[in-house]
């Protein structure tokens, strides 16, 4: 599990974080964002440093099984609302 968790970290979540946070700052830039914007800057950066924990936990052996399904089940959950959101946004 911890191996699973640390893929879809690595393979989804970071980069997408990246995406999205490039498309803030991108507005930022534009000065065509907003107050929440600037709040999701804030959150994505930080969500980003948590990720980068939850590697360093893994790779130093500091984190068990059970806490690393945990965390895959919250990220799988995070990716099955986002994958709802954008379903909802296209009807």
């Amino acid at each position: 599990i911890q191996m699973k968790l640390k893929d879809i970290i690595e393979k989804i979540m970071i980069p997408e974080s990246k995406t999205f946070l490039n498309e803030l700052d991108e507005m930022i830039n534009n000065n065509s964002s907003t107050d929440d914007d600037l709040e999701a800057k804030k959150d994505m950066e930080y969500f980003l440093e948590e990720l980068q924990t939850i590697l360093k936990s893994i790779d130093n052996n500091q984190i068990n099984d059970k806490e690393a399904e945990e965390i895959y089940e919250k990220i799988n959950f995070m990716l099955e609302m986002h994958q709802n959101e954008h379903l909802d946004n296209e009807n």
